[in-house]
């Protein structure tokens, strides 16, 4: 777990920093897949299963 969430703090920074940057290019989608991937191994996933869900349903009832 300890390591997962490691992997997740650094994909993201990576990501935010490339973001930032305005580089993007094959090294940004491959930050931005790992970071993907490890952020769903968490438990974070549940969350942002949710918070999608519930943007999507706001969207579909305006």
């Amino acid at each position: 777990m300890v390591i997962t969430v490691s992997l997740v703090v650094l994909f993201g920074v990576a990501l935010a920093i490339l973001l930032r940057a305005r580089h993007l290019g094959y090294g940004s989608a491959f930050v931005a897949a790992m970071f993907g991937f490890t952020l769903a191994s968490t438990g974070a996933a549940g969350l942002v299963n949710q918070l999608i869900g519930a943007a999507v349903q706001t969207i579909h009832n305006l």
